[in-house]
Order: structure tokens, then C-alpha cells, then sequence
């Protein structure tokens, strides 16, 4: 395997998820690992759909992930959730004030042939919006079994691989009557991306485009 290192100082990160749990499902480890690690000059958090109860536990989550972090923004809009491509307008307008706000280093964003709607819209909007980016397309597991061939890993030790799945299973309570939201599903993925970067368990992504300096 081929390691990339982000040793770059005053790095900025910026996380999209269409929805309320998508970013800690998706990237959730591998945001672990780097908030553990150091200490980043900027962090925007931005989820785009909720209603009062997934607004109540996306801010729970995301601060729980941004507690050792100086300099963040969680932003957790308001569009209908399943209904993102018919208001594209305006979430695209919201891109652009994110990106007034802040030039990311590394993106954490859906992945593009994701078959739910809303997630391949943040993606593709994603792409139209940061041209000079790492972008990291993160995979979430569901139904419709789209899952693909990545090609980025993140190796996670097992105490990580646990702690993401307790943060899941304790801020997203609304979600775990869901026959796939549970533990199960969280560590089977992440032991099958560890098998298939030659690690016990690890977090995958779409990385499309990457240049070494």
C-alpha cells in the first residue's frame, strides 16, 4: 500500500453530509484518528437536512467530535430531507457561502455514484464547487447495495473502530430502529475495507484526483 501523510501545517478540513448521522457513518474513524492527532486551523461541520430531533443529535455528535478542537463551525441547515435535487438552487447557493468561508485542504464529502439522491448531490455539488482540493468521497452502507471499489484507506486501530460505532449507537437514538443501524453493519464494513487494505479495520474513500507535491 501506498501511504499519503497530511503533515502540512494550519490545515483546514471541511465535512458535508447530506444528512443528520451521514459524516460519522461515512468518515467518522478516520476524523477520530486526525482530531486525536492534532490540532487543525479550521474545521466546518456542515450537515444539510434535519428535522428538531436529527438537528438535537447532529450538534450532539459533531461536538463530541470537535470537543478538542479550537476553531470550528457546525452548520446544520434545514432542506427536506429525500427532496435535495428538486431544491438544488438553493443548496447550491449554500456551497457558495461555504466557500467563502473557508479553502479547505481536505474535503470529507458522499460518494458520486451513490444511489440516494440527496447524497449524490452533495457530491457532484461538491465537485463544482472546489476545484483545488483533496476531496475524499466516503461510502455509506444501505439497501440499495452500492457499494464500489475504493481505492483510499484509512487504517483504524480497534479502539477507534469501537469508539465510532458507540458514538454512533449513543447520539443517533432515533435512528436505531432501523433494521441497518446497528453495530453489525458499522464494524462488518470496516473489517471488510481493513481485509482489503491488508489492516484490521479500516474506513474507505473515492479519492479521484490526488497530487503529490
Amino acid at each position: 500500500m501506498i501511504g499519503l501523510e497530511l503533515n502540512k501545517k494550519n490545515l483546514k478540513i471541511l465535512c458535508l453530509g447530506a444528512h443528520s448521522d451521514d459524516i460519522e457513518i461515512g468518515c467518522g474513524g478516520s476524523l477520530l484518528k486526525l482530531l486525536n492527532e492534532k490540532q487543525f486551523d479550521q474545521i466546518e461541520w456542515v450537515v444539510f437536512t434535519c428535522n428538531k430531533e436529527r438537528e438535537h443529535e447532529a450538534k450532539k455528535s459533531a461536538n463530541m467530535y470537535l470537543e478538542n478542537q479550537s476553531n470550528f463551525n457546525i452548520s446544520i441547515l434545514n432542506f427536506r430531507d429525500g427532496y435535495l435535487p428538486n431544491q438544488q438552487l438553493e443548496i447550491k447557493e449554500e456551497f457558495e457561502k461555504i466557500k467563502q468561508r473557508i479553502n479547505p485542504d481536505l474535503i470529507f464529502t458522499h460518494y458520486r455514484d451513490d444511489r440516494h439522491q440527496d447524497h449524490r448531490l452533495i457530491s457532484d455539488l461538491t465537485w463544482n464547487t472546489f476545484r483545488n482540493q483533496l476531496i475524499l468521497e466516503y461510502e455509506i452502507p444501505k439497501w440499495d447495495g452500492d457499494l464500489g471499489i475504493p481505492n483510499f484507506f484509512v487504517e483504524l486501530s480497534e479502539d477507534l473502530m469501537l469508539k465510532k460505532i458507540e458514538l454512533l449507537m449513543d447520539c443517533f437514538r432515533s435512528q436505531t430502529g432501523k433494521h441497518w443501524f446497528d453495530k453489525e453493519t458499522f464494524s462488518s464494513l470496516l473489517r471488510l475495507r481493513g481485509l482489503e487494505s491488508a489492516s484490521k479495520y479500516a474506513e474507505a474513500f473515492y479519492a479521484r484526483k490526488v497530487k503529490m507535491f
